[in-house]
């Protein structure tokens, strides 16, 4: 017997003030649905998600949601008005019994359940609101780029736990690894359509590029008819003219269909200018120690970067990323050790927090008002790569409209307003880029085309991601920070950062020295042991492992002791059965697994 749909949109229509967003949109979520929902930063995703969420009215059209569903959102900007801390605005939608949840999610998501929501920071903010959601437990989540501001360890765990989750999820995101890894069907917001593919993200720009192909076909079959039949009215229509008034009429209707069709949004047109070239050694570290606080950033790091290079920094938040790449620039002083820096440097910066933009100035004047291009917030041009251009014209480039120049910067989405620091960026010559967390936001066509121009920029790269499939694709050499003054420096990105490591992430966290070449002693006794690496760090592992699961297991059967439990609160009930029976289970086969390396261990 067929469930029913979780939620239904019927014929929805939206408009804002000019275009439509959305008309005639249907669209329905069935139980189990792991959907992607994708599509041009503007194109009215996260929209439809609010939409989905009951958050915003639609103009005209149905929401109806399945009796007793509960549907819930993350939302990108958190309003916590009235809440003290983190760990109390993400408790708030659950019963003091239930409190314990927000913990567990908090420690997976790494944020402090009390710090203060007065001095948090926009990613504390975001990470509490999607542990709030994650502890609510909905049968139907609704994600808005649930990776923004997470590390890679931080992202592989929310990973693994929408992998085990019976609800029913829709992400948002541009992390094309983390999409990949948990979707089964696609939604494309294009040009005011939502169109529907029963595959992942996997396939996404495959069935993208085929859709395009047949509308080209259709449209160029459509401008061949049109010009024959144009050809025909002015060739015979004076000899017929009562007979064909029928076919002229028609060549109308052809000529107004195609002024309705939208034209697809092309690409910005981004480049970046090399400039004058820098030395053939840019930056050498010899030595390097630094300690924050007590806590030790780099111990005795070494590091010579070459002309060209496009070097990595991955590891937790907080361990010291940007920190290290300000005292490669000279910016920060070591505590031990020596920077020297190359010749004819020409530094631009890409920071996460887009601090170089002002939220409250118009895109025209944060473009014409940059000192480092020497223009004034009232010029009418900007200098690019040492030619001037209309500041209208240049905005344009980067897929901005007239109408936009003069609106507040505030009023962009993350992506626009990534994609307009980029539009400073790129409008001066550099030949050393500092990208901290450049991939925030962004849709993927344009991703795909930063990497493009990445990989053919003359200059160096210093970048700060946690976008695993963007690393693979742009770096050519990765320094793990694993925490401890441990940065290590491995070739590639980060696919080859984890098969030289010998395992995933959170081995390369746990190892507090890196590897190094084993010698006969070491060889034949972990052969003797019957253990690979990666499995002895698993093995280490499983104890706290299993004593998680026992931890958590305790608290719910302490919950359902309680005998009103089942008849006062029985979707509670079924929830906390449900959540008892999956770690049950986890726990027994960690259990089996540690039994199983523990033989093979003592063989």
């Amino acid at each position: 017997m067929a469930k029913a749909p979780l939620l239904q949109l019927s014929d929805i229509g939206l408009t804002f003030g000019g275009d439509p967003v959305f008309e005639d949109l249907s669209l329905v979520v069935q139980p189990g649905d792991r959907v992607a929902l994708v599509g041009r930063n503007g194109s009215g995703k996260s929209t439809l998600m609010k939409v989905m969420a009951g958050l915003m009215l639609p103009d005209s059209g149905t929401r109806v949601a399945a009796p007793g569903v509960q549907v819930g959102y993350m939302e990108q900007d958190p309003t916590m008005e009235g809440f003290a801390t983190l760990g109390e605005y993400a408790a708030s939608g659950l019963d003091p019994d239930e409190a314990y949840k927000v913990d567990m999610v908090a420690e997976g998501l790494k944020f402090d359940p009390d710090g203060d929501v007065k001095t948090a920071s926009g990613g504390e903010r975001r990470r509490a609101a999607l542990a709030k959601l994650m502890a609510e437990a909905p049968e139907l989540m609704l994600l808005d780029e649930p990776t923004n501001h997470l590390d890679i360890e931080a992202i592989a765990w929310l990973e693994q736990e929408l992998k085990q989750t019976r609800a029913a999820f829709i992400i948002i995101s541009h992390d094309r690894a983390f999409l990949r890894a948990l979707t089964r069907a696609t939604l494309w917001v294009d040009r005011g359509q939502v169109r529907r593919a029963e595959e992942g993200f996997e396939n996404f720009e495959a069935w993208r590029d085929k859709l395009w192909e047949e509308e080209d076909q259709q449209r160029h079959k459509l401008n061949r008819k049109i010009k024959a039949e144009a050809r025909w009215a002015v060739e015979g229509i004076s000899a017929r003219r009562k007979r064909n008034q029928g076919r002229v009429r028609a060549l109308q209707e052809l000529r107004a269909e195609r002024s309705a069709q939208i034209m697809r949004q092309g690409t910005a047109a981004m480049a970046f200018d090399g400039g004058a070239v820098s030395g053939k050694k840019v930056v050498e570290a010899f030595d390097l120690t630094k300690s924050y606080d007590g806590k030790q950033i780099v111990k005795n790091f070494n590091l010579t970067v070459q002309r060209g290079d496009r070097i990595a920094f991955v590891g937790p938040n907080g361990v010291g990323k940007t920190t290290l790449i300000k005292m490669l620039l000279g910016q920060v002083e070591p505590d031990e050790g020596e920077i020297k820096l190359g010749t004819n440097l020409d530094i631009a910066v890409f920071d996460q927090s887009r601090a170089a933009l002002d939220q409250n100035m118009t895109l025209w004047e944060n473009l014409a008002s940059d000192p480092v291009l020497g223009v004034s917030g009232k010029s009418d041009q900007v200098m690019v790569r040492g030619q001037p251009k209309h500041v209208v014209g240049y905005l344009k480039e980067f897929l901005f409209d007239e109408a936009q120049a003069r609106a507040p910067v505030r009023s962009l989405s993350g992506g626009e307003k990534a994609r307009l620091l980029l539009a400073r960026l790129m409008a001066r010559e550099s030949n050393l880029l500092i990208l901290d967390e450049p991939t925030n936001d962004l849709d993927i066509e344009t991703l795909d085309l930063l990497q493009d121009i990445l990989g053919e920029y003359d200059g160096t790269v210093l970048l700060v991601s946690h976008d695993r499939d963007f690393l693979d694709r742009v770096a050519t050499t990765t320094i793990a920070m694993e925490g401890n003054g441990q940065a290590v420096v491995y070739a590639g990105g980060w696919t080859d950062y984890r098969m030289q490591r010998g395992g995933d992430f959170f081995e390369a966290k746990q190892a507090s020295k890196p590897l190094a070449k084993k010698d006969k002693k070491s060889e034949k006794k972990e052969t003797q042991s019957g253990l690979s690496f990666t499995e002895k760090h698993r093995l280490e592992e499983l104890p706290t492992v299993i004593d998680k699961l026992n931890a958590e297991i305790g608290k719910l059967e302490e919950l359902l002791a309680d005998p009103d439990l089942f008849t006062q609160h029985p979707v509670k009930f079924q929830k906390a059965m449900d959540a008892l029976v999956a770690r049950q289970n986890m726990l027994s086969d960690a259990e089996e697994e540690w039994l199983t390396l523990e033989e093979k261990a003592a063989s």
